[in-house]
């Protein structure tokens, strides 16, 4: 009988991308082994495209959530499925606590908060050591942090060409123009997009190439979305919230170039090995970037960035405004010509 492990994923997007090269490291270090991610709803077409994991379980708390009688139920009723380890990926003690409650003998985490009681092979992160987020989590699958080789691999998603030959039925798509895709959203705030009209000064230089631009995000990103499809005199189909996320994924994955910002939809194309221009304003590339080889981090580098801020400090937000869409061109087409 296989060893069957139990992953409590992040609730962030991008932070469930950056899962994957742990749940391989894991099948390197105990081959044979199952793992089963819980995760919650909204992120779960993330976890269906890794080939690693072998089911999705849904995690019914939503942010802030604490209801500690029925996540201690959840986990026990986690606990009955023969699991000999649970790793908890997220921080929190909300999430220590459906650990403990499945009584499985190994529960492995970091400190995070207070959490001695309810972890028994609990790790002290060194940040220093490990600035990136996706070696964190893959230093979970090792005895310790020491026995870490200090590399994880790139996540590398799975893709069905029937699901994606109905997203494009179901939206009216088509590949006869090669696609450029615009994600012209952050969720953390207005110092991390980069301006609609640059977006929109690059749409009409690309549709001028012959190629087609399709706009992706969330409901929260339709306005500004619309506003760089009006500003590039409506060259754009606008994705956004009118798809699922697995139908965003198997779409974005059709994409032969990617301009996005420091985003969830950022490592979903990274795990597509799409050629991406990342733009950084007031965040920083050293913690979560885009894990591929064809991916360029488009920054001005100032000296009042990063500022790690939602919205600019000294309300210039200079970082991204001054970011020109040639910046933003000439790394696609080096990325086109180093991938060609």
């Amino acid at each position: 009988m296989s060893e069957k492990i139990l992953i409590i994923s992040p609730s962030w997007i991008g932070d469930c991308v950056m899962t994957q090269p742990l749940y391989r490291r894991l099948k390197t270090l105990r081959p044979g082994c199952t793992i089963d991610v819980f995760a919650p709803k909204w992120s779960m077409a993330v976890f269906e495209r890794m080939p690693e994991v072998n089911e999705v379980i849904e995690n019914p708390f939503g942010h802030g959530a604490l209801r500690l009688g029925e996540r201690i139920r959840t986990g026990r009723e986690l606990g009955r499925r023969g699991y000999s380890q649970v790793i908890v990926l997220p921080g929190s003690l909300k999430s220590a606590v459906i650990a403990a409650a499945t009584g499985i003998k190994r529960r492995t985490g970091y400190v995070g908060e207070s959490r001695y009681l309810l972890l028994n092979d609990i790790r002290k992160l060194d940040k220093t050591a490990l600035p990136l987020m996706v070696d964190r989590y893959t230093a979970l699958a090792h005895p310790s942090q020491a026995d870490f080789d200090g590399h994880s691999d790139h996540p590398s998603f799975h893709i069905n060409p029937e699901s994606v030959a109905a997203a494009l039925a179901k939206h009216g798509l088509h590949l006869d123009k090669p696609v450029l895709a615009f994600c012209p959203g952050a969720e953390y705030g207005p110092a991390k997009r980069w301006p609609p009209r640059h977006f929109a000064a690059l749409a009409r230089r690309y549709a001028a190439r012959g190629w087609q631009v399709w706009l992706f995000g969330s409901q929260k990103d339709f306005a500004a979305a619309e506003e760089i499809n009006t500003l590039s005199d409506g060259l754009c189909t606008n994705l956004c919230g009118q798809t699922s996320l697995s139908e965003a994924i198997d779409l974005l994955a059709q994409a032969q170039a990617v301009v996005c910002n420091d985003s969830g939809l950022m490592h979903l194309a990274a795990a597509l090995g799409r050629n991406i221009a990342a733009v950084y304003g007031s965040s920083s590339p050293d913690h979560t970037p885009p894990l591929s080889r064809t991916a360029e981090i488009v920054t001005l580098k100032l000296d009042c960035s990063p500022c790690f801020k939602r919205e600019c400090p000294l309300g210039h937000t200079d970082c991204l405004n001054g970011i020109p869409p040639q910046m933003v061109d000439d790394a696609l087409q080096r990325l086109a010509a180093a991938t060609a």
